[in-house]
Formats: structure tokens, sequence, C-alpha cells
């Protein structure tokens, strides 16, 4: 059984925020949140690493990984480019966004043999996900349907106090299974409740314990294969409708995979909080978490020594 591999999308610019938060520290000893994610993936067994970025930050990563993270983990570095378009199509005049989550991981696809993990670089998901997910690719393999994965969080443990947040709200069967993912595109806390707002622009309460996607999934090899596959329809049928800003993203083809009954997601749950910086203002609540995590022990005070 191969070792799975750990795949961090960080090609995003974070327009919300404001800059490089992939980058950006969160501790006194100049750590990022991606280096608690390491470290928690080398904690549960993970040895390798891809990041997918922008070519333009590759020396600035690679600084900070080299100095750090880099010293224990094998890293790779894979580039997302707006111009990595199927043969026969091009980019829209115009068209400056990214091509979404499903083209990044494909941008991995020549660095990657066996089963993958796939993480956000900018949100912190706790040492249980990495875990889980890790015991489940050890064991990972499709049959007469391909066997993927995915960490769910409790939505209470996810929504920042700083503004709206776009959030995955789970379908799950009665095994526990994934059935499907529900976009709320503007979640918040509203009052002591969390609330999205509708089509309608009307505000609808949602239950705190249910479980949402932060993008921590996992793959078989196969993943790489559908990703393929289904980028050429992307181009085709759905640029043409949103030049500027159609993506392509994992759960919407992960979806059409369950639709047509040729995958299951398996959901575990994770009872630890999430972490991000969607905002600025989130720093301040990252960098104190983090440090408390430091101070109990979970953490050592320097990570990479």
């Amino acid at each position: 059984m191969q070792s799975p591999t750990l795949v961090i999308m960080a090609a995003g610019m974070g327009s919300r925020y404001g800059g490089l938060k992939q980058i950006d520290p969160v501790t006194d000893q100049g750590e990022i949140i991606i280096d608690f994610s390491l470290y928690d993936a080398l904690m549960a067994g993970f040895e390798n690493a891809v990041f997918i970025i922008k070519k333009e930050m590759e020396q600035d990563v690679r600084a900070l990984m080299d100095n750090g993270a880099g010293k224990r983990v094998n890293i790779k570095y894979v580039f997302q480019d707006i111009e990595d378009v199927p043969a026969g199509f091009a980019v829209p005049e115009g068209r400056e966004k990214p091509w979404g989550t499903g083209h990044a991981v494909l941008a991995a696809a020549g660095a990657v043999s066996g089963p993958f993990a796939v993480i956000n670089s900018d949100d912190y998901y706790g040492p249980a996900a990495y875990q889980l997910m890790h015991d489940y690719l050890t064991g990972a393999a499709d049959d007469d349907r391909l066997r993927y994965a995915m960490v769910a969080y409790r939505l209470v443990n996810t929504v920042t106090e700083n503004g709206s947040v776009a959030r995955g709200i789970c379908r799950l069967g009665k095994g526990g299974d994934l059935e499907g993912i529900d976009e709320r595109l503007k979640v918040m806390w509203r009052g002591d409740s969390i609330a999205y707002e509708d089509e309608g622009g009307e505000w609808v309460g949602m239950l705190p314990e249910q479980p949402v996607s932060m993008n921590f999934w996992g793959f078989t090899e196969s993943f790489m294969g559908e990703l393929r596959n289904g980028i050429a329809e992307f181009f085709e049928n759905d640029v043409p409708a949103n030049p500027m800003k159609s993506e392509y993203l994992l759960p919407r083809i992960v979806d059409k995979l369950l639709v047509g009954g040729r995958a299951t997601v398996k959901v575990m749950e994770s009872g630890d909080r999430w972490y991000g910086v969607t905002y600025k203002e989130d720093k301040a609540q990252v960098s104190a978490a983090m440090q408390s995590l430091k101070d109990s022990g979970i953490y050592p005070e320097k990570l990479w020594r």
C-alpha cells in the first residue's frame, strides 16, 4: 500500500483578506497556518506533500518551507496557471480569476502517486482530521465504485465573528456516507444563532451541529482521471455561460460522481475547531488560538527545530 500524499491548495490570493494570507505568520516564531497542518499531517503519518502555488509565489514559499517543515516532510511544488486549459480551448479575454479547486488539484497529477488528501493552505483543521484521513487512505481501494472520503466539521466550529463565509452543508445518507453538499454562500452569526441568506434575501436559521465541508478531501488515485475526463466538458459548457467567473470546483465534481452512482464518500467528523483567516480581523483570533494550543502542550513552542 502506497503512503498517502498531502496535496495543499495554496494558489489563491484571498481577496477578502487582502493579500497573501497563505504566507502571513500567525505566531511569534514566524509560523504560518500551513506549518501546523504539516506538523499534524506528519504526526499522523503523512511523509509527502505537494504544494499547488502560483509560479510567482515559489521563491517565498520555498524559503519558508526549506527553513521549517521541509526539513522533515518531502515537499514538491506544482503550479496552477490560468493558461493551462485543455487542447482546443482558450482563456476568455479579460479572464483573471483562477479556474477553481478542481483545476488546481489536476495541476498536481504528475506529482501524486497513490491515494492523496486535499486541503486548503489557509485553514487550520486540527490533529484529528489528519489521523482520520491517514487511517482511511492507507486502506482505501476502489472496487465496483470509487471510494473517497472527507472530513466534516460542526458548523458552529467554522463560522468567524468578523463577517460572512461560504459553507458546504453536508447531506448524509443512512450509513453516514455523503449524499450531497448544499452550498450556502452567505453564512454568518446573527446574534446568538447562525443563519444563511437565501436567494430571496431572507435569513434562514441553521443547526449549529450540522456537518459542513471545509475542503478536506481524501481520494484514491482514480480521482485524477475523473478530473481529466471532466475538465473539457467544463470548458465546453460552463465557461461560455460565465466566462469571467465559472470555476471547476471539487464539491461539484464529487457531487456529479455521487449522483451518477459511481462513487461513495465516507464522511468522518472532527470535533476540533476550525480556524482560518478569511478576513484580516481573523488573524488575532487565530494567533491567540495557536498560542493557546502550544501552551496546552498540543504543539511544541517551536514546531520545526
